[in-house]
């Protein structure tokens, strides 16, 4: 299939946040979206939203009717998603068929390449409330992109048509890229949350206010310089501190239930210490003592590993 850029009709199968933003992407850049799936009531609204006058369709018509079927579902009901409409021989050849997910590749459209079809993975490095503000927010983002070699041109082209800039990811290494995604954005989601719950509980009126300077700088720091971007009291080995925030935390823990903080700090804490050490940051005699800092008193004393 030739790609002419604004004449692929496209067919949007799930009107969450990430397919009714990337239809709207489409859309802005010249594409015909011909049909949009949408199941819930918030998922219809979103798609009258973005994609005014789309009509919302029957999956099976929106992938007889489409050049271009972009798969916006759950991961979890990706592969049975896409093996029952091979099933029912929904797939057409030279049809081009992208997924969003980040955790697959492009094997789990074999169905599709099985018709024919040309299948493409196409993942936003990028988090969503499916609004507008989002379709800006594809202009800094990045996209993990998997096709055959043959097949590459194609899906970054679609991606750079967005507005957006692609990256390549081989097939056996989709999980560890999503992984790795996953570990940063949503574990700082709670840590920002974890954060902002201390904060609130100890009488902190606006903990967005106290916290958003100190985060926005250390996330452009170590965007820019990696890990020579850490400070605080596990970088300077300051085991003292250290052993007061745990020691303070284990009491939170108690009095609020809250005891997912203190495992947070004291897994983070850990980890910062050891990739420090590693980097020479940290002197083994200072990784020692942060370690033990991180022990409760008493198996601090008897040198136990704590749990």
């Amino acid at each position: 299939m030739a790609i002419k850029p604004g004449r692929l009709g496209i067919g949007i199968i799930g009107a969450g946040k990430v397919g009714a933003v990337l239809g709207a992407a489409l859309r802005g850049a010249g594409h015909a979206v011909v049909g949009v799936s949408a199941v819930s009531e918030e998922s219809r609204e979103r798609a009258e939203l973005l994609l005014p006058g789309v009509p919302v369709l029957d999956v099976a018509d929106i992938v007889e009717r489409s050049e271009l079927v972009l798969l916006a579902v759950p991961d979890d009901a990706l592969s049975d998603l896409v093996a029952g409409l091979g099933a029912v021989g929904a797939w057409q050849g030279g049809q081009l068929v992208a997924h969003t997910s980040g955790r697959f590749g492009t094997a789990v459209l074999a169905p599709v390449k099985a018709a024919g079809g040309i299948p493409l993975a196409l993942h936003p490095a990028m988090t969503f409330t499916g609004m507008s503000l989002d379709l800006t927010r594809l202009v800094d983002c990045s996209f993990g992109v998997s096709a055959e070699p043959a097949m590459l041109p194609i899906a970054q082209a679609l991606v750079v048509e967005m507005g957006a800039e692609p990256v390549v990811i081989a097939e056996a290494d989709r999980v560890l890229y999503h992984a790795a995604l996953a570990h940063s954005a949503n574990h700082m989601v709670t840590l920002v949350a974890q954060a902002g719950q201390i904060l609130a509980d100890i009488g902190v009126e606006s903990s967005g206010q106290v916290l958003g300077p100190l985060l926005r700088a250390a996330l452009e720091n170590a965007l820019t310089t990696g890990e020579a971007a850490l400070t605080g009291p596990v970088a300077r080995g300051d085991a003292g501190t250290v052993a007061a925030h745990a020691s303070a935390l284990r009491e939170y823990a108690l009095d609020t239930s809250s005891a997912d903080v203190l495992d947070a700090y004291l897994a983070m804490s850990a980890s910062t210490a050891a990739r420090a050490a590693k980097r020479r940051m940290l002197s083994a005699e200072a990784y020692l003592g942060i370690q033990a800092a991180l022990m409760p008193d008493d198996e601090a004393d008897t040198g136990v590993a704590g749990s």
